[in-house]
């Protein structure tokens, strides 16, 4: 029990450090994911990730890098206190006695298993999230009708609510698991295999906060990097009309974005992604083992 409280707390401290640190740039990321394909012969709305950060400080101020964050924040201490609470447990199972030191194969399975477990927490919130950063984006695209415009979360939950029942808030679930079990299975593994590799050994327990920093900012650029086209399938479809939809499913999704931009329709705000993950994954992870280790 006291080992679960410590994973409870410590994943607590990494998320909020993780969402300070790469918010601005997951706006952008998903600002570029959703942003409409251009009508033939104009300019798309954002013509790169430095436009799209112009573009959102000249008309929300720097305050508009950190739209969507109440969702996030809300919930992180929760999505990283079960992500890291789940693979603790994992460990526990895979363990043969305490104490043993596990492999990185066996690190992949626990970061998969978390994987399964923060989707259903991760779904909801990041629709919330998605369709406040997306707004200003989509809303250039409609006629002068206009999307819907959101208040803050409470507001977003509302409409979803009232157009498609609590279900609703669970769109984009299949990419969400699609994304999160490979994803965390990459990332755990690749941390546990730079953690053992920097230590020239099995026990890490001595390593530095150099050496943390750039296993866990490598580990999150392995989770970007195996799992990104279905991220921005995800995105599409959670920012996607209720009522009227573009994509009737996952597959639907992403046969029409590479049928009209090719390949690199599925890789948009992909730059921003990656320019975020090592950061925000270093905070997260150097904020997790001091706070584990701080509780003994």
């Amino acid at each position: 029990m006291a080992d679960v409280a410590k994973d409870l707390a410590a994943g607590t401290v990494g998320g909020a450090a993780q969402l300070i640190v790469g918010h601005p740039f997951d706006t952008i990321k998903v600002k570029l994911q959703s942003q409409p394909a251009p009508l033939p012969g104009q300019p798309p709305k954002y013509s790169g990730a430095m436009d799209a950060v112009k573009q959102t400080i000249s008309a929300e101020g720097p305050r508009g890098l950190y739209k969507g964050m109440g969702a996030p924040l809300a919930t992180v201490a929760a999505f990283n206190a079960l992500l890291f609470t789940v693979r603790g447990q994992m460990e526990a199972l895979l363990r043969s006695e305490p104490g043993t030191v596990l492999t990185v194969n066996q690190q992949v399975i626990c970061g998969a298993g978390a994987g399964v477990a923060v989707s259903f927490l991760a779904c909801p919130t990041e629709l919330i999230k998605c369709r406040l950063q997306a707004q200003s984006a989509l809303a250039s695209s409609t006629t002068s009708s206009g999307a819907v415009k959101y208040g803050g979360p409470m507001d977003v939950a509302k409409h979803v609510m009232r157009e498609a029942g609590l279900r609703g808030l669970f769109k984009g679930l299949v990419p969400t698991l699609s994304r999160e079990v490979p994803g965390n299975a990459a990332m755990f593994g690749v941390y546990e295999a730079l953690k053992q590799k920097f230590a020239g050994g099995p026990d890490t327990s001595g390593l530095g906060r150099g050496h943390l920093i750039v296993a866990g900012g490598l580990a999150g650029a392995a989770f970007w990097a195996s799992v990104y086209p279905t991220d921005v399938v995800k995105s599409v479809i959670q920012v996607d009309d209720y009522r009227n939809p573009k994509y009737s499913s996952s597959i639907d999704a992403f046969r029409k974005i590479l049928a009209s931009e090719g390949v690199k329709g599925l890789y948009r705000g992909f730059g921003p992604a990656m320019a975020r993950s090592v950061p925000a994954n270093a905070a997260c992870f150097l904020a997790y083992e001091i706070t584990r280790s701080s509780l003994g």
